[in-house]
């Protein structure tokens, strides 16, 4: 078992910055990836951003240049640092976990809201 807790949202202007982070309790020297993906309104939920155990990274080409996913293994938690923040990342931002080849264990959620 693996329990994430998101936090950091919150609302910003456009072109600014937010720090996500998902604190990971649990089983967590068995996690394999951790993800991060947003859904807005009327929208399916996207990966944003990825992360290995062994460090690899990746992106959807939406973020790359802006965003950048990160970890700390003292803390057991992953960032999402997001800069040049634009409306469309408007969203609920979910920590993913996953432990192949079970299904992912997710967070709650956390909210960010971007104003033009």
């Amino acid at each position: 078992q693996v329990q994430l807790v998101e936090s950091g949202g919150g609302l910003v202007q456009a072109g600014g910055s937010l720090r996500l982070s998902c604190a990971a309790s649990g089983s967590i020297f068995s996690i394999n990836v951790m993800r991060w993906y947003r859904q807005a309104p009327g929208k399916q939920r996207e990966l944003v951003a990825a992360i290995t155990a062994g460090g690899s990274t990746n992106y959807a080409d939406s973020v790359k240049g802006r965003f950048t996913i990160s970890r700390d293994n003292a803390k057991n938690t992953v960032y999402l640092q997001m800069n040049s923040l634009k409306p469309e990342d408007t969203a609920v931002y979910y920590c993913s976990a996953y432990i192949l080849p079970r299904p992912a264990y997710w967070g709650q959620g956390t909210q960010v809201t971007v104003s033009s």
